[in-house]
């Protein structure tokens, strides 16, 4: 029997090159594809981003808001290379115009109906791996948010759309998600 076929791993340069209408991330040097963001995606990701950066421009401090397309180079070498759905970084030095250099301080994923292991298991593995202080995937078919708060090793806490879910990095960031299934009707 002949040994399994590896996929081929990509360099930086290579994915530098790759189609700008083309959505992929880079895990372990090898290329996924990623799905379009359906009208509910993008209704959460408006709402989640406008509420986050709201509150980061009334505290006047070093952080951001970003959201996908923007890429966050997790590691040269392997290139592992993730867009997250929203993102919060604070450390201004890791931006260099193109990207994130390392781990943002809070990524939120909006899981996608065709792939959701890739939030729950890939993503989780690797932004805890990488230093990610917190990490939120927002679930539109369960109507859960599932909290990894990975500084305290408070992992899957998982709360239902009609909750008020803390931001665990911040002391005073509550954010109310009955509000945002409200706009969804579901």
């Amino acid at each position: 029997m002949p040994p399994a076929l590896q996929p081929e791993t990509i360099t930086l340069e290579q994915y530098e090159a790759l189609p700008e209408n083309r959505r992929a991330e880079v895990f372990d040097g090898i290329v996924y594809d990623m799905a379009s963001p359906s009208q509910i995606h993008q209704t959460i990701s408006m709402e989640l981003s406008t509420i986050l950066n709201t509150y980061l421009k009334s505290k006047n401090g070093p952080c951001r808001v970003f959201h996908a397309p923007f890429d966050v180079k997790l590691n040269d070498a392997p290139l592992t290379i993730v867009q997250p759905d929203i993102m919060i970084i604070c450390d201004r030095d890791k931006l260099d115009g193109k990207c994130c250099n390392g781990a943002p301080d809070f990524i939120i994923e909006i899981v996608s109906p065709s792939n959701p292991a890739d939030d729950y298991i890939r993503k989780a593995y690797y932004y805890n791996s990488y230093g990610v202080r917190e990490y939120w995937i927002v679930d539109p078919r369960r109507k859960t948010v599932t909290v990894n708060y990975f500084e305290k090793n408070m992992l899957n806490i998982q709360y239902s759309f009609d909750s008020t879910i803390k931001v665990n990095i911040y002391d005073d960031l509550l954010i109310n998600f009955s509000d945002i299934a409200d706009l969804l009707n579901i």
